[in-house]
């Protein structure tokens, strides 16, 4: 029987985890089965006992499950203890479930190996204060800009974000209000809002000069809202989907103890599913 893996969540047919995965299992040579699973509301920790009990090898957790993972692994990787939040469980030797959490390794991973951009000594802004921001916000403190700052509607929610975290991140807060007096040098959207077509407000001084880059963490057929606002002011832009493939080759190599090549994944995704980059 084949090893088995799956990914998680509610709503799930939209996930491209197979397709990601099955390329790195022949890209690496390694036989496994991996399926998306759809997992009813309050059924969570049943259907993770149910996997595992059944030979289940390692689970991918989405949204909306990616707290009550965190809650169900029996133990924590110090990167899922300080997201709040596990997109990674196996089952170690020893019978346990080790959650773990590679969001925001995918995240700095794409930005720095594949898009070449810089972190270090950058001012960088988030916007956002959700669960996949606070994913993100360990990695990105430890490749030491000299600022990161969280803008959030709700600069309350954004503080509780913050006072969640390690005291030794250095991490500010502010309102969109505040940031007419302000520019940097990489902003990355951690919120939902330019899915949905909203337009985003936001003041042209925000970009540093055109060096600026710009970082969508959702992906689609279509640029969203603020990477089309950030296209059009000649900023460098992309989108999520790097980071997409590079958390997903973290949690293949946790279980499968090899790194597969991401970026033959990414062209493919792109090609195969007509995702635009910017």
């Amino acid at each position: 029987m084949l090893d088995q893996y799956a990914v998680f969540g509610n709503p799930i047919k939209h996930s491209y985890s197979p397709i990601i995965h099955k390329e790195f299992a022949l890209q690496t040579g390694q036989k496994l089965v991996y399926e998306r699973q759809l997992v009813k509301i309050g059924d969570f920790a049943a259907s993770v006992d149910e996997f595992f009990l059944n030979g289940g090898c390692g689970l991918n957790i989405t949204l909306p499950f990616k707290t009550e993972a965190h809650d169900y692994a029996d133990r924590l990787t110090d990167r899922a203890l300080m997201a709040g939040a596990v997109n990674t469980l196996s089952r170690t030797l020893d019978g346990n479930i080790l959650g773990d959490n590679s969001d925001g390794f995918g995240l700095v991973t794409d930005i720095k190996n594949n898009l070449g951009w810089t972190i270090r000594s950058k001012r960088v802004l988030v916007m956002g204060a959700g669960g996949a921001v606070r994913g993100i916000l360990g990695p990105l403190s430890r490749e030491q800009p000299v600022s990161l700052v969280i803008v959030n509607r709700t600069v309350t929610t954004a503080m509780d974000l913050v006072e969640a975290l390690p005291d030794e991140l250095e991490i500010s807060v502010c309102s969109y209000d505040d940031l007419h007096e302000r520019s940097f040098d990489l902003i990355i959207n951690g919120t939902s809002a330019s899915l949905f077509g909203k337009e985003l407000r936001l003041p042209d001084m925000l970009l540093s000069s055109s060096d600026t880059a710009c970082y969508d963490m959702m992906y689609g057929r279509h640029s969203s809202a603020f990477m089309g606002w950030a296209d059009k002011r000649g900023a460098d832009v992309s989108d999520g989907l790097g980071m997409l493939v590079e958390q997903a080759a973290e949690s293949f190599s946790i279980w499968r103890g090899i790194r597969p090549n991401t970026q033959p994944v990414i062209n493919l995704l792109r090609e195969k599913l007509n995702i635009a980059r910017g």
